[in-house]
């Protein structure tokens, strides 16, 4: 019989995500300093970065963000939801998987310039896709529309940029520091 092994790195990766997500929902919920801040755009960065693989890294942040949107869709949310979660929401997860593959790309060696990078393409990804999908689901796509949606936008992807880089040194800093304690955790070569 084989005993399922689990590693202990993916493991821990994981559970940091999960915790994030759940950070998430309690900010939400106007619990925490963090209130006004949303770690969705760090959780793509942090699977980017240190998840290896094609799948794991869109997989284990993907998966924990679709939970969190079915909790918030069934409860703080549920006067937008549109069946599961809510209208144009694969926007939203394109751009996540394309904040995702950001990570992978810019953070190879993890540095505060490639993490200060990512969060910035990141945010620019989060607003020009989001803003793209929300005129498309409203059957309004025009440049002019667009344009106005991305001013319009601009308080809150700055909190979104503050966000992704609040929790992205959280989840950077406390996984290196980790490793560095851990050897257990380091990526096997």
């Amino acid at each position: 019989m084989s005993v399922l092994k689990i590693n202990p790195r993916n493991a821990i990766l994981l559970i940091m995500i999960l915790v994030t997500a759940a950070m998430r929902l309690f900010a939400i919920n106007g619990y925490g300093p963090l209130t006004v801040f949303t770690p969705i755009g760090a959780m793509a960065l942090f699977g980017g970065a240190y998840f290896t693989g094609n799948v794991k890294p869109f997989a284990f942040p993907l998966l924990t963000l679709f939970i969190s949107d079915l909790v918030l869709s069934f409860t703080v949310y549920s006067q937008y939801r549109v069946g599961l979660l809510y209208s144009g929401w694969y926007w939203t997860y394109g751009a996540f998987a394309l904040m995702t593959i950001a990570g992978k790309l810019i953070i190879r060696d993890i540095t505060i310039k490639s993490i200060v990078i990512a969060v910035i393409v990141s945010t620019l990804i989060h607003w020009l896709v989001s803003d793209i999908g929300g005129c498309l689901v409203e059957n309004k796509f025009s440049f002019p529309v667009y344009y106005t949606r991305l001013i319009t936008a601009i308080p809150y992807e700055l909190r979104f940029l503050a966000g992704t880089a609040i929790y992205s040194t959280i989840l950077f800093g406390a996984f290196e520091w980790l490793q560095r304690r851990y050897t257990s955790l380091q990526p096997a070569h």
